[in-house]
């Protein structure tokens, strides 16, 4: 019996694991989604609590993934009138296609 035991402990445990893996997972590829949507949509100039609310994920979550971002393209943090914090990335260009 205490294999048994043993054996269900070790089966929870992995399923466990690969279920919190594919959670982040998921998380990641919606906040890289929504990521390039504001980049399009807000003229590349995206706050914290635009990106962990458009992702509908956790500000700690969203802040990591957006430190990471800004360090990549290296982004301007700017403060708006009323005192909130964004970051203006460099603009997309978008190449016309010759028929």
């Amino acid at each position: 019996m205490p294999i048994i035991d043993l054996l269900l402990v070790i089966t929870l445990g992995v399923l466990g694991i690969l279920f919190l893996q594919r959670a982040t997972r998921s998380q990641q590829k919606q906040l890289e989604e929504t990521f390039y949507q504001l980049l399009e949509t807000e003229n590349s100039c995206i706050s914290l609590i635009q990106l962990a609310a458009a992702a509908r994920v956790e500000p700690e979550i969203a802040q990591q993934y957006l430190e990471h971002q800004v360090q990549v393209f290296n982004a301007i943090p700017e403060v708006d009138a009323d005192g909130d914090t964004y970051y203006r990335f460099p603009k997309l260009h978008r190449r016309i296609q010759q028929p």
